[in-house]
């Protein structure tokens, strides 16, 4: 379903990419080697073709939203670069993370290199409510990171919390990728905003999926490994649920595992989770997102982009990987 999306926009998502190659240049070579390096190793590019997808179907007339989905993928990819030092994580699209195959401040510093060139992008799109939008998004980007820090080996973490975490770790960024979208087409303020909210309602839809996959995905297709959360002390919201519907036995063994990040007694946690319906309930509340980022899509005229955007919602909710 997702290449069938993404060849809504294959002309522009190959110009993403050529400008991005070109963006990412760097007289120092560990920039370049890394640089390279990420960008061989794919990936859905999702938030991207968010901004392609919501800029077309509000008729864009210009070729800036290159540009701006390129600024998007370099944040996320400047998050990922921080996120896997921070988690000490081994393996991401089924190769070595770039800290593994080199080294933390390696890694951390051309994450730093690939933020501030997302801004020298930003200063060359020349729209400053873009501009506020995005530095605002990856301030809350921040927040969003230390939230989840602070809330690691916590088995105390409410649902509340997490659903904070993922809202300002994860969905602000489709959030800001659709409504810039919008913005750059210069959308009326109704589709604006009706897109905006689109954004934020698959972004949290889509890390509900990402964290039932952590528990009932397949390794091969995520290019990660199973049990990641609970190895780097997550609580995510199987984990709480679980807890909370479970025996005494089982959540003292789960509040053991995220006190220790032991994987030891993975199989046998994922066993309580799924018996649990924690799976199921986080699901659900992943399809009430959809529902609602369907239901913003109504103002839209329909067009082959808009179609492209209901499957986006609808490969977020149904997706393996």
């Amino acid at each position: 379903m997702y290449k069938q999306i993404r060849s809504v926009v294959a002309t522009d998502f190959e110009a993403v990419d050529r400008y991005i190659i070109e963006q990412l240049h760097s007289d120092v070579p560990l920039v370049e080697n890394i640089g390279q390096y990420l960008v061989e190793a794919g990936g859905k590019r999702m938030r991207p073709v968010t901004v392609l997808l919501c800029a077309r179907a509000c008729g864009i007339r210009t070729n800036r939203h290159i540009q701006l989905a390129a600024v998007i993928e370099f944040i996320h990819t400047a998050t990922l670069l921080h996120d896997d030092v921070v988690d000490t994580s081994s393996l991401r699209r089924g190769r070595p993370t770039a800290n593994h195959k080199w080294n933390n401040p390696s890694s951390v510093l051309v994450g730093d290199f690939i933020y501030s060139r997302a801004f020298q992008i930003l200063v060359e799109v020349g729209d400053m409510r873009i501009m506020k939008i995005i530095a605002d998004t990856t301030n809350t980007i921040a927040e969003g990171e230390v939230m989840q820090l602070i809330n690691k080996h916590n088995a105390d973490t409410l649902e509340a919390n997490y659903m904070k975490v993922i809202r300002d770790k994860t969905a602000i960024l489709f959030q800001a990728a659709a409504q810039c979208g919008a913005i750059l087409a210069a959308a009326d303020h109704k589709t604006e905003l009706a897109l905006r909210d689109f954004g934020m309602h698959l972004g949290m839809a889509f890390q509900l999926v990402d964290d039932v996959l952590d528990y009932d995905g397949d390794a091969t297709a995520m290019g990660k490994n199973i049990g990641d959360d609970l190895a780097e002390g997550k609580p995510t919201l199987p984990l709480i649920y679980a807890m909370q519907n479970s025996s005494e036995e089982a959540a003292t063994l789960i509040r053991s595992s995220l006190a220790s990040s032991g994987t030891d007694s993975l199989q046998q946690i994922i066993d309580i989770v799924k018996g649990s319906g924690a799976l199921d309930y986080a699901r659900s509340l992943a399809e009430k997102e959809i529902t609602a980022a369907r239901r913003c899509l109504q103002p839209l005229t329909e067009t082959t982009y808009h179609n492209a955007l209901l499957q986006m919602a609808e490969f977020a909710l149904r997706r393996d990987n």
